[in-house]
């Protein structure tokens, strides 16, 4: 029976383990269909960023207190991580707390921490349940979370919840077996919160303190691999992209556009034509109409979005009721990801589906409302640039579609003429300087 116990555990293990990874590898295979950018320059600088901005969330602290609740909850997602691991291990080879003996009595205090870390953690989670569904922050009732985002959130925060309680409920059981003196739950030295729980079980025998026990173990370590294969289907992705996506931050100064080497090469041809090449390719697009013209880094971007809001909430354009909404551009970026990847699940290779991500999940109106003004890129915590995608979706509407309001037209054509934004010709622009005379 013990080694069917132990069995059962290693197939669960080797199946979560193998969903996990076919699922991050189609997530990888997505983001891969971006253009290629080289942003490997800088170690030191990426270094940093990666410490300060996904480990130190540095930009959560613009609100203390908030910033503190988000980190109880990831320091829980990260050190009882370590619990977990003993978990395996003492699944994998049918033993209960392998760690005590090699930790002594640093296990005790280890095993503390992670209660008050769990306590915590169920703490906080009550506080943004609260904030979400009674006190309805105005960036978690925005329409752009209707449906799925809004529930993903609940369901996350519940799932945590639950997963602490049976880590407490787990360790105050197994306090109790070890004031029994049962042979097999070793001595370990009192634990504080379970220590408080464990009277509550005062006077069961030891066959259901064992069966309570066991059920708690494994709905634990069943719920935390059910929890790492959801984690590729939620927002909550960014527990793990947050990472990469500080690490490959683009580092030149926030709002700097890229000019697009094609153009400026027009424009020199123009001035001196003998340097224009007789052979060369004109280039495929202007800006990105679909995720495969967008950068990789874009693409990764989308997949990192915690759909918190904060770009959103600090837009203008959203402020003053336009139907831009960064946060919307990151989550349709992505969904059409996931429409492409089934695609290509589906034929083995993607097949035109007559879908593009402008029109078909950004619209114009949206683009259009941008103002530039970096704002959402600023408010990300996880290093996003909304601004990226959108700049390029405009390059393409305007460039390949001539799609502009018509005040922008003719700007434009006033630029290309008379080399200035006005209707004068370059003659008459010191006329104002000799009727002055």
């Amino acid at each position: 029976m013990h080694y069917l116990q132990q069995i059962g555990f290693v197939v669960l293990l080797v199946a979560a383990s193998w969903l996990f990874s076919k699922k991050i590898g189609e997530i990888r295979r997505n983001i891969l269909l971006g253009k290629d950018e080289d942003l490997s320059d800088q170690p030191g600088k990426r270094w940093k960023n990666l410490l300060l901005l996904a480990l130190g969330q540095k930009k959560m602290f613009k609100n203390p207190l908030v910033a503190v609740m988000h980190l109880v909850i990831y320091a829980g997602f990260i050190i009882i991580n370590l619990e977990v691991l003993e978990i395996v291990l003492d699944g994998i080879l049918g033993t209960h707390r392998l760690f005590l003996p090699l930790l002594g009595e640093l296990y005790n205090w280890l095993i503390n921490g992670f209660e008050f870390l769990a306590v915590g953690v169920i703490f906080v989670c009550i506080v943004f349940l609260i904030r979400r569904n009674i006190l309805k922050l105005k960036r978690f009732i925005n329409k752009d979370l209707d449906g799925w985002p809004r529930s993903d959130a609940n369901y996350i925060l519940i799932t945590e919840i639950i997963l602490m309680t049976l880590f407490l409920t787990m360790n105050a059981t197994d306090q109790a077996l070890q004031a029994n003196n049962n042979e097999h739950y070793h001595q370990t030295g009192s634990f504080f919160f379970s220590g408080i729980l464990s009277p509550l079980f005062t006077g069961m025998s030891d066959g259901s303190l064992i069966a309570v026990e066991r059920t708690c173990w494994w709905l634990h370590i069943t719920g935390i691999f059910v929890f790492l294969n959801y984690l590729p289907y939620s927002k909550h992705l960014h527990i793990l992209l947050a990472f990469p996506n500080a690490y490959y931050t683009r580092l030149e100064p926030k709002g700097k556009m890229k000019n697009m080497p094609e153009v400026q090469n027009e424009v020199l041809y123009a001035m001196q034509p003998e340097t224009a090449p007789t052979d060369a390719a004109p280039p495929a697009h202007f800006g990105a109409k679909d995720i495969f013209e967008l950068s990789w880094k874009n693409l990764l971007d989308a997949y990192s979005c915690t759909e918190c809001g904060r770009c959103t909430a600090a837009c203008p354009a959203n402020i003053t009721g336009k139907l831009l909404s960064p946060r919307k551009i990151m989550m349709a970026t992505r969904d059409r990801m996931e429409d492409v990847g089934r695609n290509i699940k589906q034929n083995k290779e993607f097949k035109p589906d007559s879908k593009t991500l402008l029109h078909d999940y950004i619209s114009v109106e949206e683009l259009r409302a941008c103002t530039t003004c970096n704002a959402c890129v600023e408010q990300c915590p996880v290093s996003i640039s909304p601004l990226d995608i959108i700049t390029e979706l405009r390059r393409s509407l305007i460039m390949e579609e001539s799609n502009a309001p018509q005040e922008w037209n003719s700007t434009f054509s006033n630029i290309e003429n008379n080399f200035a934004p006005w209707k004068f010709s370059p003659d008459d622009r010191d006329k104002w300087a000799v009727e002055m005379q």
